[in-house]
């Protein structure tokens, strides 16, 4: 039960102190879930992270969904979630009650545009944190640039990006694989 809890106030933390949705989340899930706690390596956290991104609903509840799970099963899952997702259900219920009163304030902007300079910040030291982990040869720097490229380029949907990455991938794998025999 002690574990339990643990996933949910680690949750309840990330999930209270994150700004900016699941992009801005990562660095503060790779501290906590990788670095503090060893739940998870930086290999699967992406992993848990890309498929949380393709699947319906929002990344962070998606990933801390994965991470449960993986820790305490069934129930883990459920608390990991409840745990993200309940700072952000009493911060919107109170700002819902408040926002329509002082959004045309300028001093209101100005913190929302400063909020957002310091989400752009955080998600770049993601890029630059996972980078690492995730792009250890020539093929991962051909598909980081070619997925940069058409994400940027193109209006896709990240599920058709990342599942011809997965496919790029697997190919790769298998004719690595022939090449050895």
């Amino acid at each position: 039960m002690k574990l339990l809890w643990d996933l949910f106030f680690t949750f309840f933390r990330i999930g209270g102190l994150t700004f900016g949705g699941g992009y801005a989340m990562l660095p503060m899930l790779q501290n906590e879930i990788v670095e503090k706690r060893n739940w998870a390596t930086e290999e699967e956290l992406l992993d848990y992270y890309a498929v949380g991104q393709c699947t319906p609903g929002i990344i962070a509840v998606n990933t801390a969904t994965f991470v449960g799970q993986k820790i305490k099963g069934f129930w883990g899952a459920v608390f990991a979630t409840a745990g993200v997702v309940f700072p952000s259900l009493v911060i919107i219920s109170i700002i819902a009650g408040f926002i329509q009163s002082f959004s045309h304030l300028a001093w209101v902007q100005h913190a929302f545009a400063g909020i957002r300079v310091a989400v752009a910040v955080l998600v770049v030291n993601a890029v630059l944190k996972l980078w690492k982990s995730g792009i250890k040869d020539l093929l991962g720097i051909i598909i980081f640039i070619v997925t940069f490229v058409v994400s940027a380029v193109f209006s896709l949907s990240p599920v058709f990006v990342v599942i011809a990455a997965i496919l790029v991938g697997i190919l790769a794998g298998r004719l690595k694989g022939r090449a050895k025999k």
